[in-house]
């Protein structure tokens, strides 16, 4: 059986598509670019083909063949994402009816409830997707699934900070509306078994673990699981949704973008209203995970640095995703670079080791102070901050996260590229080169590269260019001295 990924480099689908590998499916992920898939462990394994759901023309090369298509996308937190979504999924449905899919697979979001109330824009963006793949007269199964706990969720990684950054708290009231959250191993189980569901299986299905908890009630337990004490938590009125949001994206490494609708769908209640998934994808032996068991397995995961996968790792299409132009290129236009130089009386194994665990906990070595005022400055205005860290300490993978960068492009033992995702009047990119030299030593040669727009991006330059010399001047002696220290 043939199983096509869609959102491979997101969140679930990077998740689920090493785990239908392991079940001896044949798997093909779609993806913009091929590349943001080359570095993950089950890259060799499974095929992936460019291709993106909002360009018809090139879908149907990713479904020629296919049995079984996963629709693991969405645009949360881009400009527009409804519509995207929308047009998404109807191409989506439209290729897989006419290659002859025999089942479609869609994780989406609870049931927006008819309360008199009006359902958030993520929740009936969900409801939509939903309705259109339904319609597609392909068998359809539709997973509703609430607040995911995992190690990298947004979900969790929202309540984790939350939690443990703030001792006491003024929250809005709707801490106290029920949630159903379920454990992202049983979410993966769940789409796995969808696969081989018989094709008179047609419909959507609560998907939810044993617990029914406020939101509240989530961060309580979550403080017991963690060690820490119990929280304070005063509920007041005039906390809208949106102020919320605000606060969310300053406390947590989540931007506003993103946790303003995650925040909007937590006004209502999400709990299941059945179980009929049970008559199809039995429970396991021992019962779905309680919450409790789903926070003690992510912190493990965060502890040990196993995160597969992290709510970060997904870029929309409206992200910068033009790759470092060529020299040649920038003729007739303007370029700004910053070119630092060092000699490094250590050999590139041990310098490399250094720039690969550049960002995150370790920082950038240099002015701390700078890099956390950029990134302040970053979130007040809507960007995506410095706080999204890294998913694991030590290694790196293309199109994975970095802080307020994305990896673009990275050769191991030689060269690590960053392109910026901060909000810039321009497109910003940072080089880290490892070069050897004869004496078995290693030479560092780091490069920051920026391509203003308008006279905002001259403008920009000239206000931050007196400052390279103590930023980037002193991150390329530090990493350099960093590299000795290692090697004694």
């Amino acid at each position: 059986m043939r199983c096509l990924v869609t959102g491979a480099t997101g969140y679930i689908g990077g998740r689920l598509a090493p785990r239908l590998l392991a079940e001896g499916y044949e798997v093909r992920c779609l993806a913009r670019k091929a590349g943001r898939l080359r570095d993950v462990p089950w890259a060799a394994r499974a095929e992936v083909v460019e291709g993106d759901l909002r360009r018809p023309e090139t879908l149907p090369a990713a479904f020629e063949g296919v049995d079984v298509a996963y629709y693991l996308v969405h645009s949360l937190g881009q400009a527009g994402f409804e519509a995207a979504d929308r047009e998404a999924a109807t191409h989506f449905a439209a290729a897989a009816a006419r290659s002859g899919v025999r089942r479609i697979v869609y994780l989406g979001g609870p049931e927006p409830k008819q309360d008199g109330g009006v359902p958030s824009p993520h929740l009936r963006s969900r409801a939509e997707v939903a309705r259109i793949l339904l319609a597609s007269g392909v068998p359809t199964v539709v997973l509703r699934a609430a607040v995911i706990i995992g190690s990298g969720s947004a979900s969790f990684e929202m309540l984790r900070y939350l939690t443990e950054r703030l001792p006491g708290m003024v929250t809005p009231r709707w801490v106290r509306n029920r949630i159903q959250p379920i454990a992202v191993r049983d979410v993966l189980r769940y789409l796995v078994g969808a696969a081989t569901l018989p094709p008179e299986v047609d419909r959507a299905f609560d998907i939810a673990g044993p617990d029914v908890l406020t939101f509240e009630q989530m961060m309580q337990r979550y403080a017991r699981v963690a060690g820490l004490r119990r929280r304070v938590i005063l509920r007041v009125r005039p906390l809208t949704p949106s102020l919320s949001s605000y606060w969310v994206g300053l406390v947590t490494p989540v931007p506003n973008k993103i946790a303003r609708p995650l925040v909007e769908s937590l006004v209502h209640e999400a709990v299941a209203h059945e179980h009929d998934i049970a008559r199809f994808i039995p429970d396991p032996p021992g019962g779905l995970t309680g919450f409790d068991e789903a926070v003690t397995l992510a912190l493990a995961k965060v502890r040990d640095a196993e995160v597969e996968t992290r709510w970060s790792t997904a870029s929309g299409p409206d992200a910068p995703a033009e790759p470092l132009p060529s020299d040649p290129k920038w003729s007739g236009g303007t370029v700004y670079t910053d070119v630092r130089t060092c000699d490094v009386a250590a050999p590139t194994s041990a310098l490399w080791r250094v720039i690969e665990g550049v960002g995150g906990e370790h920082g950038w070595y240099s002015f701390p102070l700078a890099w956390s005022v950029r990134g302040w400055l970053d979130r007040l205005i809507g960007g995506v901050g410095l706080r999204r860290g890294r998913r694991d300490p030590h290694r790196l993978q293309v199109g994975e996260a970095l802080d307020f960068w994305r990896v673009e492009e990275i050769v191991p033992g030689e060269l690590l590229r960053l392109r910026a995702e901060m909000r810039l009047p321009g497109r910003a990119w940072l080089e880290m080169r490892v070069e050897p030299t004869t004496d078995g030593r290693s030479r560092y040669v780091q490069r920051a590269v920026f391509l203003p727009r308008g006279l905002a991006g001259h403008a920009y330059w000239g206000s931050v260019a007196p400052f390279h010399a103590i930023v980037f001047g002193g991150m390329a002696r530090n990493i350099a001295r960093g590299a000795e220290h290692a090697t004694g």
